[in-house]
């Protein structure tokens, strides 16, 4: 399984999210610091769900994080994350 249907499949699972974007940014990093060949290193996220509503920017970030577990977070370089509730 490609690392973005696994983040896209664990944020669907912890958070039932309103709106889900899940973007491979890894080309247009290419040369820069964590690329690799083939990608699945750059990922911009875009999500709404109403459980972020009450929670402040970094406590969302956290909630993320966890939900995506640490041996998913440790095989992605960079993760640009667009939470809102």
């Amino acid at each position: 399984m490609r690392i973005c249907d696994e983040i896209e499949a664990r944020l669907r699972a912890a958070f039932a999210p309103d709106m889900l974007v899940v973007e491979d940014d890894s080309e247009s990093h290419r040369g820069h610091s964590g690329w690799r060949e083939g990608g699945q290193t750059h990922f911009n996220v875009q999500i709404r769900a109403p459980q972020f509503a009450d929670m402040s920017r970094i406590a969302r970030h956290r909630a993320v994080h966890a939900a995506l577990g640490p041996d998913l977070v440790g095989r992605i370089h960079a993760l640009a994350l667009d939470i809102r509730g």
